[in-house]
């Protein structure tokens, strides 16, 4: 099947039009690239056609990258550098033609998309929210293997250019064009039909591409003298920002750098190079996966029609509820209850800045907001969710609380409706034990902050119905969430795994490690955030509430905890909360120091230097077994659930794969034995799971 179709207009218009045959959207794939090629032949050779419109056959849509099915299959370095010296090759004949091209580009133009509108000799773009162009490949660990490294900052600019490639940023289309990215912008509708026009403009000599206007610092820095400068700032804050463990940024900067000194091809040549690094190498291969497994999980299950969720109530108008609220006035009228009209009043608040904060970015209008928070109701009445097809609790957590505001709600929402809460941690079959309805009970575990992050957590115990977890699945889904499902049990998943591993920290400090050397290990080891300042995050207190519960259940396996948390806590140390935790926070800053008052607190040793990879292997093995003991106990339903819901939930490193990956590739065996020896030097604690040690046994793997 064609991935492209070439028709040619009575004006001497060429219109190719990309549309990738069973998908969705357009991808860039060697079935493309096969084609592109007699496509610029005929092209080339017909005296009628003056010039030529790229557009896309699939509406709200232009190309959204490479086929990253065929890039994680590829191998060998030297494999990678072919796949993309051959896009390189066509995007030049497409460059280099006397007949000019236009890009009509509605909808995303992302990665290898944008390198072929790159080349074009002009850049048309819909103005409509959808339309968002970048060159995210360092999402995934690449670099543009297109040629983007070279025509972008030719067309914005040295300055301009870095930050999207190194970050993968989105630009909407005004933004876009006023950077230089973009040449015009038009309405949606017919904008082939305008692309056509513009093209004979060009090949009459009356039209031009536009010239953006640069700050003269920006231009400055473009200059050879100090252009030096630009990158040596850029390499520093990509390895603050890296610790190391990705490569990708230092070789789109190695690309850069090279066509600036030493010409256009001399950039292309070393961006094939550094492409095939990095497509055979590890950290792209995992950040690959995991791109495939997020999109994966939020496909329909075959065999399920979820029931649609037409009005939803949220029980706590606190920053959980509100953030809930907020992801969800896009799907329906949303009615958030609370027993203080002043909560209510903050959460109206809060989800209009953050509607706001949309309409900045040229996601949504000002209409379009306006029409969302028309959707919010505020109450202090039970009788308001009467109507609601899922209502969601985000209280306090405290079981009696839970339980108790359950009873109001089934007293006045219909039989049919599914309860919800979004208790991290409490056991779901206690809280529904004197349900009317435990069928329609169930966990929605957000994370903080709602809006943000992208994870959700769906718990369901033994009685759970099944239509009622296909419902949750489908929202959260639709909330833009990656969504797991997790069987019911003390701390289910995600904070079953973070206790053993936060709780390894204060073991490690009680050792006389130094709080910022924890950190610092586990920032090395690729974690976001080190342990102690994701505990001022979390709070002391709310820490030392789960590890007491947790603790009591797993106390048999050395992994009891909490104490010291509480004493902490009566000492007056919550965390950022109150500016005083294992940092102290000065004012509204992002400054911080390290709180010496914690060690007397404690009562821990005299401090000592420990080497950053022991801290590390502690914590992370810790982790990492946990969720072992949860796969074999059946809390997970697959491993990908565990590697997916560690990453995105708790900020397990990306590129190691996720806790099951990681033991993969670190061998269960050795893993085991690294295991027994810390076992044997500390603990029960690092006992190795018992399915850990049967894998290890018959030599198989998670993902064999």
């Amino acid at each position: 099947m064609s991935n492209l179709r070439l028709t040619k207009r009575a004006d001497g218009v060429a219109v190719v039009t990309f549309d990738t045959p069973e998908s969705k959207v357009n991808v860039i794939s060697r079935e493309l690239l096969a084609e592109i090629g007699p496509a610029l032949d005929e092209i080339e050779r017909d005296p009628g056609v003056r010039a030529c419109v790229l557009a896309s056959g699939k509406p709200g849509t232009f190309i959204a990258g490479a086929d990253l099915h065929q890039i994680r299959a590829i191998r060998t370095e030297q494999e990678g550098a072919a796949f993309s010296r051959d896009g390189q090759a066509l995007l030049e004949r497409l460059a280099r033609c006397r007949k000019p091209f236009v890009a009509a580009i509605d909808g995303p133009a992302m990665g290898g998309g944008l390198e072929v509108a790159l080349a074009c000799h002009y850049i048309l773009a819909s103005d409509d929210p959808k339309t968002v162009l970048a060159l995210p490949e360092v999402m995934v660990g690449l670099l543009p293997g297109g040629g983007g490294t070279q025509r972008l900052p030719a067309r914005v600019g040295l300055v301009e250019a870095l930050p999207l490639m190194l970050t993968g940023k989105r630009l909407r289309a005004r933004k876009a064009l006023r950077l230089g990215l973009v040449d015009a912008l038009t309405s949606p509708g017919g904008i082939a039909e305008t692309a056509a026009r513009a093209a004979l403009e060009l090949a009459a000599g009356k039209l031009a591409r536009r010239k953006p206007r640069r700050s003269l610092l920006n231009r400055l820095l473009g200059t050879a003298p100090l252009r030096p400068l630009v990158f040596r700032k850029a390499r520093e804050q990509a390895r603050a920002r890296t610790r190391g463990n990705y490569p990708a940024p230092g070789f789109i900067l190695d690309c850069v750098a090279a066509g600036l000194s030493h010409g256009h091809t001399a950039g292309l040549a070393r961006e094939s190079e550094l492409f095939g690094k990095l497509v055979a190498g590890p950290q792209a291969k995992s950040l690959i996966r995991l791109f495939d497994e997020m999109n994966d999980m939020k496909k329909p299950v075959a065999g399920e029609k979820p029931r649609q969720v037409r009005r939803l109530g949220v029980l706590g108008g606190g920053f959980m509820g509100s953030g809930i609220a907020e992801v969800s006035v896009p799907l329906g009228p949303v009615t958030v209850k609370d027993i203080s009209d002043e909560v209510l009043t903050r959460c109206a608040r809060q989800v209009r800045e953050g509607l706001d904060s949309r309409v900045r970015s040229q996601a949504i209008s000002r209409f379009e907001r306006d029409r969302l928070m028309a959707r919010l109701g505020l109450t202090t009445d039970s009788a308001a969710l009467h109507g609601t097809d899922l209502v969601i609790e985000a209280v306090f957590e405290e079981l009696e609380l839970k339980r108790r505001i359950l009873a109001e709600t089934e007293s006045v929402i219909s039989p049919e409706t599914v309860f919800a809460s979004n208790t991290s941690a409490l056991p779901l079959a206690q809280i529904a034990a004197k349900a009317r309805h435990p069928e329609r009970v169930l966990g929605m575990h957000y994370f903080s902050p709602v809006p943000k992050m992208p994870l959700l957590e769906i718990v369901v115990t033994d009685v759970t119905a099944r239509w009622a977890t296909t419902m949750a699945r489908d929202y959260g889904i639709r909330q833009g969430k990656t969504v797991i499902v997790v069987r019911d049990g003390p701390g289910f998943y995600t904070s079953r795994i973070l206790s053993p591993y936060l709780g390894e920290a204060v073991h490690l400090l009680a050792e006389g490690a130094r709080i910022e050397d924890i950190d610092a290990a586990l920032k090395d080891f690729g974690y976001p955030v080190g342990p102690m300042a994701l505990l001022d995050e979390v709070g002391i207190d709310v820490a030392a509430h789960v590890s007491r519960n947790l603790g009591a259940v797993y106390a048999h396996r050395g992994l009891a905890g909490g104490e010291a948390f509480v004493k902490l806590h009566e000492a007056g140390f919550s965390g950022r909360k109150n500016k005083r935790g294992f940092y102290l926070y000065e004012g509204s800053s992002k400054k911080k120091r390290v709180n010496e008052q914690a060690y007397e607190v404690l009562g821990a040793p005299a401090r000592q230097a420990m080497p950053r990879e022991r801290l590390a292997e502690r914590l992370a093995l810790l982790m990492v077994n946990e969720a072992v003991y949860c796969l074999d106990e059946r809390i997970l339903e697959s491993p990908r659930d565990g590697d997916v819901g560690a990453i995105l939930g708790l900020g397990f490193p990306p590129f190691r794969g996720g806790p099951f990956a990681w033991l993969d590739s670190q061998g269960i065996g050795q893993t085991v034995s690294r295991m027994e020896r810390l076992r044997e030097a500390h603990g029960p604690r690092f006992e190795p799971a018992p399915l850990l040690r049967r894998l290890a046994a018959q030599g198989e793997t998670f993902f064999s």
